[in-house]
Parts: structure tokens; C-alpha cells; sequence
């Protein structure tokens, strides 16, 4: 099953979906800081984004903003709780909100969390591909592989042109061959298992039973000791 955690690692990527460009009217903080970030300048996005979630805490795209940034600059719980803190009020970009959550959760190794939030962002948006394959993952690298197949398997259907088909066909092929050889190898440990419990079960008949066969000896042997004869008296000596 290592191998299977190792094969598929490439097909994470962290598929951070960016929001849609704010409407007129949004605070100067976010335009400045959306210029900055779209500049990939993060560190200098960052006291921006920050002040336009401080003077609009319902501005889903500028938490959405510095919750990458703080995936760029590595801050995974940082980014975390900026996403924890809108998703109350995310409404149509929850998809993206609790995507980007299980992206992080991933990230940190915590799959139970992952897969939570992977599978609210497809409860929100049930066509939303990308989730799927990064739940596939999650569950892969937890190795709940028949699922992950049935999230990969969707993932083709939803995006038959993936430039990932072929790794993902490939993926699936290897799991269910390694499903394969599970069950081979579980057939062979129930048959030696039985093979060698047939074995001790013979062992122990035959041991008994050439006990028993002793016990039978030694009781033929004392019934001949009790009907023998003494004859002593008959050879005293005058």
C-alpha cells in the first residue's frame, strides 16, 4: 500500500481557485492589495487585505484573497483560521472556501479534516471536479482506497479532457490491481491457515492415539501380572 501513497502524490497541486474581481465601490484597501497580489507582491498585499477584511468583515473576496496569501507565505494556520472566519458568510463562494480548507488540512496531515471539508465543497457545488480529485486524494493517502476510486472515477466523467486523465486512469488501474493481489495474498494466508491448522489437528490425533495405544499396553501388560500364578511354595527347600 506505500507505494500507492507515493504514486499519487503528484496529483494533489493546491488548486486555490481565485475569486472574481470585486464590485464598484469595494474599499481602496482591497483594490490596492487585489493590485498587489495580482502583481504577485503577497508581503505587500498582505497589511491591505488585512485592513479590508478589518473595515468589511462580509468582503468574502478579500478573505479569499489573504487566505492564499497566507498559503504563499507558508502561514497554513494563519490561512486556516482567515477562511474558518468567513465561511459563516461565504454564501455562493462556499465551494471555494471549504476546497481551499481541505487543501490546508491536507497540507497539514490531518485527512479526516481534508475530506470534511472536500466533501462540503461538493455538498455546495456538486460538479465541482477539482474537489472530487483532491477528496480521491485525501482518501488514497488514508487509505480508503475503493472510495478514492469511486472520486476518481468521477473526476474523469466530470472532466473527460483533464490534462491528468492518463495519471488518474493509471492510478485506478494500479489500485484496483493492488486490490487484486490483496486478495490473492489473502486467499493464500486462509489456505496455509487451514493447511497448517490441518496439520497440528493430525499431529494431535496421532500423538493421542499412540498415547492411548500405550495407556492399552501397560493395561494388557498389568491384567497378565494379576493372573499369574505363585509358585514358590512349591520349591522350598526341606
Amino acid at each position: 500500500m506505500n507505494n500507492i501513497k507515493t504514486v499519487f502524490v503528484g496529483f494533489l497541486g493546491i488548486l486555490l481557485f481565485l475569486p472574481v474581481i470585486p464590485a464598484a465601490g469595494a474599499q481602496s484597501s482591497f483594490v490596492r492589495g487585489e493590485e498587489l497580489f495580482m502583481q504577485n507582491r503577497p508581503q505587500d498585499a498582505l497589511p491591505y487585505l488585512e485592513a479590508a477584511v478589518s473595515e468589511d468583515p462580509a468582503h468574502v473576496q478579500a478573505f479569499l484573497y489573504l487566505g492564499i496569501i497566507h498559503l504563499q507565505l507558508n502561514r497554513l494556520d494563519d490561512a486556516a483560521a482567515v477562511y474558518t472566519r468567513i465561511l459563516p458568510r461565504a454564501g455562493a463562494e462556499t465551494a471555494r472556501i471549504t476546497f481551499n480548507l481541505g487543501n490546508i488540512y491536507f497540507l497539514k496531515g490531518d485527512y479526516l479534516r481534508a475530506r470534511q471539508y472536500f466533501s462540503q465543497a461538493i455538498e455546495a457545488n456538486p460538479s465541482f471536479s477539482a474537489a472530487f480529485l483532491n477528496r480521491a486524494n485525501t482518501l488514497t493517502r488514508n487509505g480508503d482506497l475503493a472510495e478514492a476510486v469511486r472520486d476518481y472515477e468521477t473526476y474523469i466523467s466530470l472532466e473527460p479532457g483533464s490534462p491528468q486523465r492518463g495519471q488518474v486512469l493509471r492510478l485506478i488501474s494500479f489500485i484496483r490491481d493492488e486490490f487484486a493481489a490483496e486478495e490473492q495474498r489473502r486467499i493464500v494466508a486462509e489456505e496455509t491457515a487451514r493447511a497448517e491448522a490441518e496439520r497440528r489437528r493430525r499431529l494431535l490425533e496421532e500423538v493421542t492415539g499412540s498415547l492411548q495405544a500405550a495407556v492399552e499396553g501397560t493395561k494388557a501388560l498389568s491384567a497378565g501380572t494379576e493372573n499369574a500364578q505363585d509358585f514358590d511354595s512349591e520349591f522350598e527347600l526341606e
